[in-house]
């Protein structure tokens, strides 16, 4: 019967008629009880694996998240989809969070996402002691780890969450880009009880990697563009400057592009966004701050006008090229002056203020290790594919 209820949501709510690789083992082993970790690239289908379970259980699963535009992302189109989702953040007020558990607690949703600071209030833990949870699902799991790119204090505090629950859910982790240092961090940190770990590969074959040099790069860009008319496309840029110098530079120049950061306003954000989404038009420049829970399968190209900061960033916008399984390139235009503009960046990086003396040293002694590994992908003269699946641990074909 599970198998019929499980294909059956699949095609109701998702509309698709099979599973991609790895995904119906995760779903079955959080069916069957158990304890999840998996590290799934961008574009394999992630959500899908807990939100899946989520209405088959009998329960309400909360699932933690960092961003608020990815949580309002993924509620959206849940609920355009039939499932009945909310979330809870620090957009919502006071009475609008009360109404949200209030109608929880009722049955009335199956998803609840909510943030990592938001867990231990009073009012949501109230909520939490006293409805069935099914399920706690951690998403970008790797926040919660020291070693990973994009650690949040505020996660570490999701297992004193769950000891303070009066029966423990399954909980699942998920992420798309972990070192095996992380995955360890994150077992830990969460105490998952004997789970399921899958690393469902890094390699993602229809991608093809590059990174040129050379002086002028606007007009490199503005060339590939002329080449790629037809194609959606994202453009990252690592200051909110670069971006609207390349956004006007390339409208001035007659092409259908968008601009995506966070000096712009909230309503001008999302209604760039859905241009793109909605082929509006063609071309995003954006910083990194775009891109979480797009989901878009006919991204043609990324292109990266600056070195990331790390290869676990690189490796995520990237990816968001071509996942709908078809040919896409991902092209870095590196200059050395790239990696004097990432030092600077990270050393004033807002972060680092929640941190005491001595764990601020390591954890910049980290970035400032991710950032030389950054700078060898851009100047190696080996296989590129070779060097990224290697730096997540994976042994790659010689080619």
């Amino acid at each position: 019967m599970m198998k019929q209820n499980k294909l059956e949501a699949l095609k109701t709510y998702f509309g698709y008629d099979a599973f991609r690789p790895a995904q119906e083992q995760i779903i079955d082993q959080i069916l069957s009880g158990r304890d999840v970790l998996a590290v799934m690239p961008t574009g394999a289908g992630k959500s899908l694996c807990y939100q899946l379970p989520a209405l088959l259980m009998p329960g309400i699963t909360v699932v933690v998240s960092p961003l608020i535009s990815l949580m309002m992302d993924q509620v959206k189109a849940l609920n355009e989809a039939g499932v009945h989702a909310a979330y809870i953040n620090s957009s919502l007020t006071e009475n609008q969070i009360g109404k949200a558990l209030e109608l929880a607690a009722a049955g009335r949703y199956k998803i609840i996402y909510v943030a990592p600071e938001r867990l231990e209030t009073p009012r949501f833990l109230d909520f939490a002691c006293h409805t069935e949870l099914s399920m706690i699902t951690v998403d970008e799991a790797h926040c919660i780890s020291q070693w990973g790119q994009d650690f949040r204090p505020s996660y570490t505090r999701i297992l004193s969450f769950i000891r303070q629950l009066p029966v423990r859910p399954v909980v699942s982790a998920f992420t798309a880009t972990a070192t095996e240092r992380v995955r360890e961090d994150i077992l830990l940190s969460l105490e998952l009880e004997d789970p399921y770990e899958t690393v469902t590969g890094f390699d993602r074959e229809n991608l093809y990697f590059e990174v040129r040099r050379g002086r002028n790069k606007k007009e490199q860009i503005r060339k590939y563009l002329e080449e790629h008319r037809e194609d959606s496309g994202i453009i990252y840029c690592a200051t909110r400057k670069g971006v609207d110098e390349l956004y006007l530079g390339l409208e001035n120049a007659g092409f259908a592009v968008g601009r995506y950061h966070a000096g712009m306003s909230a309503e001008a954000r999302k209604r760039s966004q859905e241009d793109f989404i909605y082929d509006r038009i063609r071309v995003m420049i954006a910083t990194n701050a775009f891109g979480m829970g797009i989901d878009k399968s006919n991204v043609r190209y990324v292109i990266h006008y600056n070195m990331p900061q790390s290869m676990e960033n690189y490796y995520q916008e990237a990816g968001r090229a071509g996942r709908d399984g078809e040919p896409a390139e991902c092209i870095l235009y590196y200059s050395p002056q790239d990696t004097v503009i990432n030092r600077m960046l990270l050393e004033s990086k807002e972060s680092y203020r929640d941190y005491e003396a001595e764990e601020l040293r390591v954890i910049q002694a980290q970035d400032m290790e991710r950032l030389r590994k950054m700078e060898a992908y851009c100047t190696t003269v080996k296989c590129l594919r070779g060097y990224i699946l290697e730096y997540f641990g994976e042994r790659a074909p010689e080619k």
